[in-house]
């Protein structure tokens, strides 16, 4: 059963229950096996409630819920209205069931999908020009930066984001101390898709080869390594540069600093302009129809051998 008390509050409606939640942030709610059929829970914050295994929402008004780290393990979440839902963080992995749900107002035509984060994604995909505005702001001036979060790492990213921000570029920061999840890994693949070029900072011998790896084999996007001048790369990260670089690669010449002043004052002719001439330079390559060639060609040099053979 679920707990009584938590049930007995959310039943009161949001207002009630979002009071209480506000009263009580250090509360983690359990609703375990609750049974919400036909629940109004509209504007209602779920966020961190526990649901678990054999709970049932069906029929229910989810309107403009938050669901933040909602945890839904064994939930069964059918026919319910989920127009305007925050959901973050959410592992749907383990859900017994979600389907029919809608995502649009009453005052609009019904469309069901199946996935509490497809639902999210699309409706703002249909009714939010920003988000393609926002995906292409990121394909012209999304810079992708990865690291190590470490103090003495950490300073020299801090200044080539504040320095990419006020060239007017949109940085985006990643940490590879703590992308070792495969999840992360992906984060870090569909950030690298989405960027005009990646500066990674492989200082320090711990910075992991596996998720540069990932970026370089996956997309012909530049990528701009930077070293300090008192370390040596990875040991993979040779083959990397040999098998990617050069001319006609996207994996950039290492470039070495002394420290994160230097660094930030050649910025503009070190990393940024090589790594957009580079960028355009692979939109080309893109765009080159596919090179062919047929079997006639072939047939037509061994004629012409055997004809010369007879003569």
């Amino acid at each position: 059963m679920a707990n009584p008390d938590y049930a007995k509050i959310l039943s009161r409606g949001a207002d009630t229950w979002n009071r209480w939640r506000e009263d009580n942030p250090k509360v983690r709610p359990f609703l375990i096996g609750a049974n919400l059929r036909g629940a109004q829970v509209a504007a209602t914050n779920l966020s961190d409630v526990t649901f678990l295994s054999e709970a049932t929402i069906r029929g229910a008004n989810l309107t403009n819920a938050i669901l933040v780290r909602t945890h839904l393990e064994g939930t069964v979440l059918t026919d319910s209205k989920v127009f305007g839902i925050s959901a973050w963080g959410l592992d749907l992995s383990r859900m017994r069931q979600q389907e029919k749900l809608r995502i649009t107002p009453e005052e609009e035509p019904e469309i069901i999908v199946d996935n509490l984060e497809v639902a999210q994604f699309l409706y703002l995909m249909l009714h939010n020009q920003a988000i393609g505005r926002a995906i292409e702001t990121i394909g012209e001036k999304g810079v992708l930066i990865l690291g190590r979060f470490i103090p003495q790492r950490k300073v020299v990213l801090d200044a080539i984001r504040n320095r990419l921000r006020e060239l007017g570029f949109v940085p985006v920061m990643f940490d590879f101390e703590k992308a070792r999840a495969q999840d992360f890994t992906e984060a870090i693949r569909t950030l690298a898709g989405l960027s005009r070029f990646i500066i990674a900072d492989i200082t320090n011998p711990k910075s992991s080869p596996l998720e540069l790896q990932a970026v370089v084999l996956d997309y012909m996007v530049p990528l701009v390594p930077i070293l300090h001048e008192a370390e040596e790369p990875f040991s993979m990260f040779q083959d990397l540069q040999n098998k990617y670089g050069g001319n006609e690669g996207w994996v950039l010449d290492v470039l070495q600093y002394d420290d994160v002043d230097s660094l930030i004052s050649v910025l503009e002719d070190a990393v940024l302009q090589p790594a957009l001439q580079r960028a355009d330079k692979l939109l080309v390559r893109k765009a080159e129809a596919i090179r062919k060639r047929h079997v006639a060609e072939y047939r037509a040099t061994k004629r012409s051998g055997g004809a010369s053979e007879a003569t």
